[in-house]
This record gives structure tokens, sequence and C-alpha cells, in this order.
């Protein structure tokens, strides 16, 4: 991972903690309350990751839709759509979930505001990842960034129309699509990298795993189908 401030902190939850409660496919540590599992457990989850980690507060959770729209998470009352957050103020956690979309970590190198973004193909292509950073007002030079663990390319088939309606956008993300037995198969990493270079940003960590080869470490909504449970991806600034 990139060197991050220090007063910068980062979690990718994984499948498994010694203490979770959910069981059979979304055993044990599934933090979604919107997946098919009993929710009483996951509250339970849900406590547990904060104790177990310590966090300054309760994560700010959102409902995730596949958009382009980021919110400050000091703001977030009550759950709202959006797919990405950030925040100026440390304590406040930032939190998405994913079971194989990609995870993307942003800090600026002062360590005073951060954020996190929800990116699936619909998220990337809708233009999340530009959302958040448009968040933080400054250069892409004055930014790091760290790309969580997602599904990767050699797992990752799509449509020709996904295909097309990345081209449409971009004509450089031709290098993300790979095609196989007239199967195509999307790079979230390679896609997430192309935007955020375009964006200025150079300093950028990660992209090495992949939630649907790793059952053992991950959940992936694509090897397990709706009896995935979701990792949960923080982000907070420590108060010093």
């Amino acid at each position: 991972m990139n060197s991050f401030p220090h007063n910068v902190k980062v979690i990718s939850t994984l499948r498994f903690l010694e203490g979770g409660n959910s069981k059979e496919g979304f055993n044990n540590f599934n933090l979604a309350l919107h997946v098919n599992d009993n929710h009483n457990l996951v509250k339970e989850n849900r406590a547990l990751l904060v104790n177990h980690y310590n966090l300054p507060s309760t994560p700010a959770w959102i409902n995730q839709v596949h958009s382009n729209i980021s919110i400050d998470a000091e703001l977030i009352s009550s759950k709202v759509d959006a797919d990405a957050s950030y925040t100026r103020k440390s304590g406040v956690v930032c939190a998405v979930l994913t079971a194989d979309c990609l995870p993307v970590f942003v800090s600026n190198k002062e360590g005073t505001i951060v954020g996190v973004a929800h990116a699936g193909w619909r998220g990337l292509a809708n233009g999340i990842i530009e959302s958040l950073i448009y968040s933080f007002d400054c250069d892409g030079k004055d930014l790091v960034v760290h790309l969580g663990p997602a599904i990767s390319k050699l797992f990752f088939e799509v449509g020709k129309e996904v295909k097309l309606q990345y081209l449409s956008k971009n004509k450089n993300f031709e290098s993300c699509f790979s095609c196989l037995n007239n199967k195509y198969y999307l790079d979230l990493y390679g896609a997430a990298r192309l935007i955020l270079k375009s964006c200025g940003i150079s300093s950028i960590s990660g992209g090495d795993r992949c939630t649907y080869g790793e059952p053992d470490e991950y959940f992936s909504y694509r090897r397990d189908g709706n009896y995935s449970g979701r990792m949960a991806h923080l982000i907070w600034m420590a108060k010093v």
C-alpha cells in the first residue's frame, strides 16, 4: 500500500473474523444488511467490527446504487443513495461494502481529507471515481490512492455492450478488455488506474488481489451468487 499519512487509517475486512456470527454461505463475517443474511447476526457483526478494530465511530454506511454520487460522510444522518463518501473531520469513518466491485481509497498527502468509492463496472462507467476525486478539490499530484480487493480480469466476464459503453466514454479503455472465445473480460483495476491517471494521480497502489479466486479470504457475488456476503472497506483520520 502507498504510504498514506500516519493519521490515515485504512481497513479492508476479510470474510472471516474470530467471533463472526453469520452462518452458511455468509460464513462468517458478512457486514451487509441488504443480502439474505439474518439482520440480527449482521448487526452483531457490525458491532464486532467497531469493537475489534477500535473504530472511533460507527461507519457512515451508504445505500450503494452504482451511481456517481459522492457525499460528505459527516452529513449522513440516515442511509442515503451514494457510492462514495469523504470527510475532512477526524474520527468520521467512511465506508463501502463490496463482493467483487472495486473499493478505491483516497487521501490527500497532508492527511486532512479522505474518502472511499464503491466502483463496479457501472460505477466506473458512470464516473464515481472522478466524482470522489473532484470532492477533494485539489491537484491529483497531491493525492494518494489504494485499490482494494476486487474481482480480477481473469474471472470478470462482461457483455459486448459493456465494452461499447466504456469505449464511448474513452477509447483508451480498449486496453482494459480482452476477448476469448467470443467472451469479453474487463480489468477493473486497469480501468480504475486509467481514470486516476487522467485525473493527474500517479501515486497508486494495490490491484493485485482477486475476490473470485481467493474464496478463503473474500466474498464474491460472481462466485457465490445470492448467498455471498459483503466485506467492508473503511477509511478515516485518527484524532491527534
